[in-house]
């Protein structure tokens, strides 16, 4: 893409996102009806903003064309309390990674029947925790941590819920990230299946239930998915043929992706909703698939877009024939608009000055935030309208994978807060953290802590 085009699109990615996203076509950026700048002067900067309602559109479009599939969302992607409720009252499920998701989950108010456990490092401890908790299900990654799990059930005297994951062979690779199809830690190869099943099946302590299948995320192309749900199917019907019976569960996985960057486009969930009614048109009398339930477990889909990240311009410099905007914040709070979570080559997130959202780009700028890191830069190159100090800086697509995602510790520096609006109504859903509170590491005590610091 020539340097012309790609400016075009950038601009032109910040204006549609602020209309298709949050209905704002204002010079100033507004959040479900309230302008940003009142959020910024009422919470401070940094902070995280999320829509309600940009969210429900989403979880409204899934469910509208894929019925066939029960939504889950995946807790990695924003743990936020507040938003893992939101999800809890619209009817989905959780999809947890950590015992620490699982009691947030819970505390959401989602019933524990409705939560599966996936990941491929689970202690004891988290096993023990789960499976006490009466989780939905344990996604089984290695023949081992299946024998693990047998141990802390038999101790226990519950029998658990589980499933497998399958990694699947490299047919189905596709998405921005690759989690199977190829060698990894996720899952159990398609190719070593059979054992793993015949244990999880004979088990007394074990209720196997199902598969999942996760190949890759941020997949924006509906034929690449649609391919890993019918190799699903295909894996799902080789299990079937060996115990004997149709499965309860399965999972599908996520990986359904957003746009981030100029000549990105969004996921055709209309197509994908067709191919997918077709394909379970394919089973609905098929014995092998009789009482299954199908499950998906997007999270960036459902919250990517209904985010935003915004800081202030605290300084404007000029070094060597480049222009800086210097934020208060910067990649310890969005690494992954710094380019260090995944990239590998830089590119920009959607990005606008929030005062002066019809207003032509005039200069080119990188904007950096206040880290002693050259890693610490949000955007290279920008093309922004003329910036002052003090003006706000909007980042789009910063509802997942941001604040959960990024090192908050590194310097110090204070934590955003978060801030959802619904309808007009704004609410405060995580304070800014402090830096007195990395105080509360310290182990000394008062008179050694006292002793331990030096006489000015």
């Amino acid at each position: 893409m020539s340097i012309a085009l790609e400016k075009a699109a950038a601009t032109e990615s910040a204006a549609s996102l602020a209309t298709r996203c949050f209905n704002s076509g204002e010079a100033v950026l507004h959040i479900g009806g309230i302008p940003v700048p009142v959020l910024a002067e009422r919470y401070g900067t940094p902070l995280f903003v999320y829509d309600r309602s940009a969210i429900d559109r989403k979880l409204d479009l899934l469910r509208a064309l894929l019925p066939a599939i029960d939504v889950y969302y995946s807790v990695k992607a924003n743990p936020n309390l507040a938003i893992l409720r939101h999800f809890v009252r619209r009817g989905c499920g959780l999809e947890v990674a950590s015992q620490g998701e699982f009691v947030q989950a819970v505390a959401a108010g989602c019933l524990p029947e409705r939560i599966f456990f996936a990941g491929p490092g689970k202690t004891d401890k988290e096993l023990e925790y789960a499976i006490r908790g009466n989780i939905g299900e344990i996604h089984v990654e290695s023949f081992h941590e299946a024998t693990r799990i047998s141990s802390v059930c038999s101790r226990s005297g519950i029998r658990a819920r589980i499933a497998v994951r399958v990694n699947p062979t490299g047919d189905v690779q596709g998405g921005a990230m690759r989690m199977g199809g190829k060698p990894a830690p996720f899952g159990v190869d398609e190719e070593t299946l059979a054992p793993v099943v015949q244990m999880l099946s004979s088990r007394a302590w074990f209720d196997f239930r199902g598969i999942h299948l996760f190949v890759g995320t941020q997949v924006l192309d509906w034929t690449v998915l649609i391919t890993q749900y019918r190799k699903a199917i295909g894996i799902a019907r080789a299990v079937v043929a060996q115990i004997g019976r149709p499965l309860q569960t399965i999972d599908l996985g996520g990986g359904l992706g957003i746009p981030y960057f100029p000549g990105e486009l969004e996921l055709d969930v209309h197509r994908l909703g067709q191919e997918v009614e077709s394909l379970m048109d394919e089973l609905r009398n098929d014995p092998d698939f009789q009482g299954t339930h199908f499950v998906m477990e997007p999270g960036r889909f459902l919250v990517g877009e209904a985010g935003i990240y915004v800081a202030r311009i605290i300084d404007i410099k000029l070094s060597r024939g480049k222009k800086f905007l210097i934020l208060d914040g910067g990649m310890n709070h969005h690494l992954a608009a710094s380019g260090n979570l995944g990239q590998t080559i830089k590119r920009n997130y959607p990005v606008a000055v929030v005062g002066k959202m019809s207003d032509c780009p005039e200069e080119k700028v990188d904007i950096v935030g206040p880290l002693c890191t050259p890693l610490d830069t949000l955007g290279r190159n920008v093309d922004l309208p003329k910036a002052e100090i003090g003006d706000l800086v909007a980042i789009f697509q910063s509802g997942a994978y941001a604040r959960s995602a990024s090192p908050l510790g590194f310097l110090s520096h204070n934590a955003p807060a978060e801030v959802w609006v619904d309808s007009g109504r704004d609410s405060l859903i995580r304070a800014r953290g402090c830096a007195e509170d990395f105080m509360r590491d310290v182990s000394l005590p008062e008179r050694r802590w006292q002793l331990a610091v030096p006489r000015s």
